[in-house]
């Protein structure tokens, strides 16, 4: 019998001696737990992904400082192997780092496996500082049991689809009893799904029991949701840890199977959560981590009466508290009546506090300053754009005097045509709902209120046709198609293949029928033509929380000045 202790933890990017100590804390209740073994996941000692820290002065001597940490503490748990995941420098031809597997025991290595699949597609760049490792299988016998070692990738080319090397291949003919993989997996919709599918399929074809350990926790665009798991090759997923959390758990490997360490496992695995359900675990668990990581305690939103920062509001409470959250509402001589009143609705719901700050004077001081400078007048599109910059100077005014985060309120939909103002209403530190499109955006907004079984969001904000309102009657349909239309089109144009299936195959039917007749087919043209000219905007906009399988950010990476027939 095996006792392993999964250990899928919240680490920070390069804060190596942070790490160590949640790491050092974590062997100490596997130590408690008399395990045989405890998993940590890859590049754990650093956090994944730590991209050019890498090549900073001194990083790689701090890195081997922390782990000489690991090592000594090691010592004063001498009955316990612990999977650790960093940095190592390599010698010789290629890059002069690998990313690296080690096994420690009472204060030695024992034993080193370098990664041999190196993504480098959607928001991996791994190729640009590691090189591969040999190919070769590394296996540990602990008490008896064979234990094989995968570091992520590694057991994600099972079927030869990226890669000609097969790494789960090399590893079923070293005989192993037992597959531990390290990982560092992204969170998007489907994501959970996907790993169980791929790993599920590898554990029947080889006949290999898998043990599956991620790390948790947001960084930066990204987030983790941890859901380490086991699987055995004829029943499938039969343990996964807590979603979005850390979670340390001890388990028996016994005869092939994995038991809990008093006895049986649950006899079901947590169904996965509804699509809804999981962007709002996901967006909050990013943005407490992005605030927490950044030294931001609070965080202020521009409240303009509309669904875009009201559900950015509503998430942003549920993440920081609402003592915590600060709306400003700033209307202008275009604003409707109800962006006031609906606002301070919201406000009043979510328990926040509502800043007013009229911005009327403002504008009409600029734009009479305008014309007497150049001797013209300001109208159309500057004018309205003017609107929303003053906004966006009074809400980073706000910022700098106050420290709080400015959280952005743009959507995936209005994002991919440039439906937004540079320096005005893109500015912010974060964008929550940056990844959702419109109508996922009324979707989530429902939900909520759904599931608080009140009215967070008011009915007003729900039933109100989106407006920019930087104009008399402005309406968001005059200038863009109606948003069910657009979203379809956005997510074939932008995401393609890497949807699911049924949401691939649905779109591409709506596009094909847009594209039988010549309206529909210059319309397909004119969104593709707005997503190509607005990638500029895009660039210089704030980070969003990646709850899709392509956002927008270093998972999608464009030239600006590009010629698209």
């Amino acid at each position: 019998m095996l006792r392993i202790t999964a250990a899928q933890l919240n680490y920070t990017v390069g804060d190596l001696a942070g790490n160590a100590a949640r790491m050092i804390e974590a062997a100490r209740k596997a130590s408690a737990d008399q395990a045989d073994l405890v998993v940590f996941s890859e590049m754990s000692l650093t956090a994944y992904y730590p991209a050019d820290l890498l090549e900073e002065e001194g990083f790689m001597d701090r890195v081997e400082a922390a782990f000489e940490t690991l090592v000594a503490a090691s010592r004063q748990m001498p009955a316990l192997h612990w999977a650790i995941g960093l940095p190592t420098r390599h010698e010789g031809a290629g890059k002069k780092l690998r990313n690296v597997l080690r096994v420690i025991r009472g204060g030695e290595v024992l034993l080193e496996y370098a990664k041999q699949l190196l993504p480098t597609y959607n928001v991996f760049d791994e190729r640009r500082h590691f090189e591969p490792g040999p190919d070769v299988a590394r296996v540990l016998r602990i008490r008896g049991v064979q234990v094989g070692l995968l570091i992520c990738e590694d057991g994600w080319n099972d079927e030869a689809q990226d890669y000609a090397v097969n790494p789960f291949a090399r590893m079923r003919d070293a005989a192993p009893d037992l597959v531990v993989s390290i990982n560092a997996s992204p969170s998007s919709i489907g994501k959970r799904e996907q790993r169980h599918q791929i790993f599920g399929a590898a554990s029947r074809r080889h006949g290999l029991p898998i043990l599956y350990v991620n790390q948790v926790g947001g960084h930066d665009q990204l987030v983790y949701d941890g859901a380490s798991f086991a699987v055995e090759p004829q029943a499938g997923v039969v343990y996964e840890a807590q979603r979005f959390a850390e979670d340390v758990r001890t388990l028996r490997f016994e005869d092939g199977r994995f038991l809990a360490l008093g006895g049986a496992l649950p006899p079901s695995v947590p169904e996965g959560l509804p699509a809804l359900e999981f962007y709002r675990q996901q967006i909050v668990l990013g943005l407490r981590d992005y605030a927490r990581r950044c030294g931001f305690r609070q965080a202020v939103v521009g409240s303009s009466g509309g669904i875009d920062s009201a559900l950015t509001l509503a998430l942003a409470v549920e993440a920081l508290g609402a003592e915590n959250v600060v709306g400003i509402t700033m209307p202008s001589h275009f604003s409707s009546e109800g962006s006031v009143s609906d606002s301070e609705a919201l406000c009043r719901n979510l328990g926040v506090p509502l800043k007013h700050h009229a911005i009327a004077g403002m504008v009409s001081h600029f734009t009479q300053a305008f014309e007497s400078a150049f001797t013209a007048e300001l109208h159309g599109v500057g004018l309205e754009n003017l609107q929303a910059r003053v906004r966006g100077t009074v809400l980073m005014a706000y910022s700098n005097s106050f420290g709080h985060l400015l959280l952005t309120t743009g959507n995936k939909s209005e994002i991919s045509v440039g439906y937004c103002t540079i320096y005005g209403d893109t500015n912010g530190g974060l964008g929550l709902i940056g990844d959702l499109y419109k109508t996922e955006v009324f979707a989530l907004s429902r939900h909520l209120n759904e599931t608080a079984g009140r009215e967070i969001i008011p009915q007003a904000i729900l039933d109100k046709e989106p407006s920019a309102e930087l104009a008399p009657g402005q309406k968001d349909a005059d200038s863009l198609p109606p948003y069910p239309v657009l979203d379809a089109v956005l997510k074939l144009l932008i995401e393609g293949r890497r949807l699911a299936e049924p949401e691939y195959q649905q779109a591409l039917a709506f596009v094909e029928s847009l594209r039988a007749d010549a309206t529909g087919n210059a319309l397909v043209e004119r969104i593709r033509g707005m997503i190509a000219r607005n990638e500029y905007k895009r660039r210089q906009s704030p980070p969003i929380i990646r709850v899709r399988a392509r956002a927008f950010g270093s998972g999608r990476q464009l030239p600006i000045a590009a010629h698209r027939p």
